[in-house]
């Protein structure tokens, strides 16, 4: 009931700024979130975690900053927690947003082949963006009008050794949609990819 409500909230506003974040592989990286996520997410509306937490703990972090919708990762088979799924869609200040894990890298994979991927795991292809992660790659592409985002990892970025990656931000306002893909360092998160809807 709780989770109907918040999703009708977001639905019904016309501005929201959203955290991303992927692959926090915790707590075989870090024993939690850098600090600098805290900061950064410190004023978002809501989070989407596009899979591989490893363990549920990882949700109630997250939790405590905003609210917090999750997808499975192939990572997280014994993880168990009411916010987590398959995969999430929602309307969110007008714009239909999926998550999921594994999808394919829109720079490999042609039109046709994203369509039937999105088939396959929403069962529509109504979707204007789409939120992934597992390769740990931090990524924006638009294609045939839907945009893709894989927000990287913030502890394992390229899939390295346990650092400083990255996560990301999806402001929509009633001017219109921006994606923002931040590097995580020692002074807090740097700007490295803006990119509109």
């Amino acid at each position: 009931m709780e989770e109907a409500a918040i999703e009708a909230r977001f639905e019904t506003v016309d501005s929201l700024r959203i955290g991303l974040i992927a692959d926090t592989h915790m707590p075989g990286t870090i024993a939690s979130l850098w600090p600098q996520i805290y900061d950064g997410f410190a004023d978002v509306d809501c989070i989407l975690h596009a899979g591989d937490l490893h363990v549920a703990a990882v949700i109630d972090e997250l939790e405590a900053m905003a609210p917090t919708y999750v997808c499975a990762g192939n990572g997280d088979l014994d993880v168990r927690h009411h916010r987590l799924q398959e995969r999430w869609e929602g309307n969110l200040a007008g714009l239909n947003v999926g998550l999921i894990h594994r999808f394919p890298t829109p720079r490999r994979a042609d039109e046709a082949r994203l369509e039937k991927k999105l088939t396959q795991h929403f069962g529509h292809t109504g979707l204007e963006v789409v939120i992934y992660g597992h390769t740990h790659l931090a990524e924006v592409h638009s294609v045939a009008g839907r945009t893709y985002i894989n927000p990287g990892s913030p502890t394992l970025p390229n899939n390295q050794s346990t650092r400083h990656g990255t996560v990301g931000f999806l402001n929509i306002r009633p001017e219109g949609a921006e994606v923002e893909l931040m590097q995580i360092n020692d002074n807090g998160l740097e700007l490295v990819v803006s990119h509109a809807i």
